[in-house]
């Protein structure tokens, strides 16, 4: 998934994708992965499954990035994303609705982590359940983080989030 976004961003680079284009065709990509690990749960070997979680959205995408304005403006000009908030460290970009695109300074560029709003979220709760589905999660205030199959790292939260701050 991550190579086809990379695409998609140097598709509107290059100016062969419009940001509209793009945007549909993330949608899609996003759309397509969470209902292919819906239909493989319902299809597992032991029968039909009960997910651990119900996620109601992928709340926001956290990158890290090696410098915070230019990463800013990028996504300013590209995907039409407006500033939340922003300190030399982090910046916190709308992108629509509840969502947004957090980035992190770091000394390499990557993902740092995605979070997904889960239904009826209790952070004791998230963490009861993931050990008990055999996962390692760590607790952050009322954040709930844990890696996938992969080692990428995934958060937890409930509708509005913990950051950044500037909502309800």
């Amino acid at each position: 998934m991550y190579e086809m976004a990379d695409r998609l961003v140097r598709g509107v680079e290059s100016g062969k994708l419009s940001r509209r284009e793009a945007v549909t065709r993330l949608v899609t990509l996003a759309a397509a992965t969470f209902a292919g690990h819906a239909a493989v749960a319902e299809t597992s070997t032991t029968g039909p499954t009960v997910p651990t979680f119900k996620s109601v959205g992928l709340n926001h995408i956290a990158l890290r990035v090696t410098d915070i304005p230019r990463s800013r403006e990028f996504y300013g000009k590209h995907l039409g994303l407006k500033t939340l908030r922003e300190s030399p460290r982090n910046c916190f970009m709308s992108a629509g609705g509840n969502n947004f695109l957090a980035m992190f300074r770091a000394q390499s560029p990557g993902l740092d982590h995605y979070c997904y709003t889960i239904d009826r979220y209790e952070p004791d709760e998230a963490v009861r359940r993931l050990d008990s589905a055999g996962l390692k999660p760590e607790r952050h205030s009322d954040r709930v983080y844990f890696d996938d199959p992969d080692g990428i790292q995934l958060q937890l939260t409930n509708e509005w989030g913990d950051y950044p701050g500037d909502r309800p």
